[in-house]
C-alpha cells in the first residue's frame, strides 16, 4: 500500500508505505485510503481532495456503485467514517500513470517483503 499526501501547491507532506500481505487490489486500495485519511487528519485541512487509481473504490465511496464483496463492507464503512471528519472532501479517480508516487511507495513495501530468488547454483 502506498500513500502520498501533498498540500495544495503539490509539495509532498508525507509518504506512507506498508506491506499488507496477501490481499486483493480493492482491499489494498481501501486500506491505503484509510491510512491516508488517518494521516491527513494531522494537518486539519479545510478541504481534502483524494485521488485513487481504483475506479471501483472511487465509485463505491461516491455512492455510484454498490459494494458486492462482503470483505469490502467494513473497509468502506471505516473510510466513510473518516471522510465524514473532514469539512469538505472530493474523492476522484486518477489514471495509474498519474499516480506514480503512490505506486512507487507500494512497490517499495512489496519489494522489502518479497524474497529474492537466486538463479543458478
Amino acid at each position: 500500500m502506498g500513500v502520498v499526501i501533498e498540500d495544495d501547491q503539490g509539495m509532498r507532506l508525507r509518504g506512507l508505505h506498508r506491506w499488507l500481505g496477501v490481499t486483493t487490489n480493492n482491499e489494498a486500495e481501501y486500506r491505503a485510503l484509510i491510512e491516508g485519511l488517518k494521516a491527513a487528519q494531522e494537518w486539519k485541512p479545510d478541504r481534502l481532495e483524494v485521488y485513487l487509481d481504483s475506479k471501483l473504490v472511487v465509485e463505491q465511496m461516491n455512492g455510484g456503485y454498490r459494494i458486492k464483496a462482503p470483505e469490502l463492507l467494513p473497509l468502506h464503512k471505516q473510510a466513510k467514517e473518516l471522510l465524514d471528519k473532514f469539512p469538505e472532501v472530493k474523492v476522484a479517480h486518477v489514471e495509474r500513470a498519474k499516480n506514480r508516487g503512490a505506486d512507487h511507495l507500494a512497490n517499495m513495501a512489496i519489494d522489502a517483503h518479497v524474497k529474492k530468488t537466486k538463479f543458478g547454483g
